[in-house]
């Protein structure tokens, strides 16, 4: 019998003072399969370094087709597809192990940016037919979002993998902002709604 193709969909753990993440709420609660796909799911640490380790062991071990990434980016009304993921971490809070990287470079050797092998234009085009707020980001940030995005890149140039792979940012829910007045939010139901749609246009 062949194996089902699979996905890899991964999250964070809260950083930065929050006490839930929605990227990781909103990860957990996917379904186990999606028109046929094995949907596989995995919550990485918000620290340099060890995060992409651990993502690109991985990729190793399940083999994935593609590689969504989801994380927090407070502030943004809308799911936003990041475009490209630069090599430089640069941070303004530190990680999760206390880590506080300037102008860091995540790849020695690699090249300066990478851009995402995900269908960008299309997903926000489907996110937007289904009433879903989208738009494409021009900047993943300098944090451990970019961090995963980049080093998922480079592990598939590296190793010449024909993996679809790019990130994803996600709004605040709306129970994180009870204390923060007039910051956009998006409900869970949403979110996941609207990462089913990705998955299903990415694949």
């Amino acid at each position: 019998m062949e194996e089902r193709p699979k996905v890899l969909v991964t999250a964070f753990d809260p950083f930065g003072g929050e006490s839930i993440n929605p990227a990781q709420v909103a990860v957990m609660l996917l379904p186990d399969e999606i028109d046929g796909i094995t949907v596989i799911k995995r919550v990485l640490p918000v620290v340099f370094g060890r995060s992409a380790e651990i993502l690109c062991e991985i990729i190793e071990e399940e083999r994935p087709v593609a590689v969504i990434s989801v994380g927090q980016a407070g502030g943004r009304p809308s799911i936003t597809v990041e475009r490209v993921a630069i090599n430089i971490d640069d941070a303004r809070i530190p990680d999760n192990d206390g880590v506080k990287r300037e102008d860091t470079p995540i790849a020695i050797d690699g090249p300066a940016a990478y851009f995402s092998t995900l269908p960008i234009k299309a997903i926000v085009s489907d996110l937007k037919e289904s009433g879903i707020p989208a738009a494409i980001s021009d900047s993943a940030g300098t944090f451990v979002c970019n961090h995963i995005m980049y080093s998922a890149l480079h592990w598939a140039a590296l190793n010449q993998l024909e993996l679809k792979a790019g990130f994803v940012h996600i709004p605040y829910l709306p129970e994180q902002t009870v204390d923060k007045p007039n910051m956009p939010s998006m409900s869970a139901e949403n979110i996941i709604a609207g990462l089913v749609i990705i998955i299903k246009t990415v694949l």
